[in-house]
């Protein structure tokens, strides 16, 4: 099983869990990681959550989010089959960060795409994506841990 987490799902863990919502997505994210370190999904990384890392000016999140692409198995790069799907999904509304991962995903034949984005979450879940089913975290968990 192939997934992907977006930046903000990356970063979740890291998040202040003084609402419910957060803790609880911080946690399915933890066991989400917990289950690629210990080989029974793949992660994936991109040449976007790259890009997306270097571009965070919080050193320990930026730590962070290293870590995790560094446990990731399958690394996908932005090639023109990728940014083409993206703009046709910033064409339907996403921005454009958030149309290049979500294609990368996509091009990649992800199972999930994994974003803690209400608005993405939403977008996506209309979006034509193929077999990548778009979830949030809790989703996520539920979907791999059946």
């Amino acid at each position: 099983m192939k997934i992907y987490l977006d930046m903000c799902s990356i970063q979740r863990p890291l998040d202040t869990k003084t609402q419910l919502r957060i803790a609880v997505e911080a946690e399915a994210i933890l066991g989400i990681i917990a289950l690629c370190e210990s080989g029974q999904i793949d992660l994936m990384a991109s040449d976007t959550l790259v890009f997306e890392t270097a571009q965070n000016p919080h050193p320990v999140r930026k730590r962070h989010a290293l870590e995790v692409l560094a446990k990731a198995s399958l690394f996908i790069p932005t090639d023109r089959r990728v940014e083409e799907r993206a703009r046709a999904f910033h064409a339907v509304g996403l921005k454009p960060l958030d149309a290049l991962h979500l294609a990368t995903a996509v091009e990649a034949q992800a199972d999930y795409f994994c974003t803690c984005d209400d608005r993405l979450l939403r977008r996506g879940q209309t979006a034509d994506t193929l077999q990548t089913k778009v979830v949030s975290p809790l989703e996520l968990i539920t979907e791999v841990t059946r």
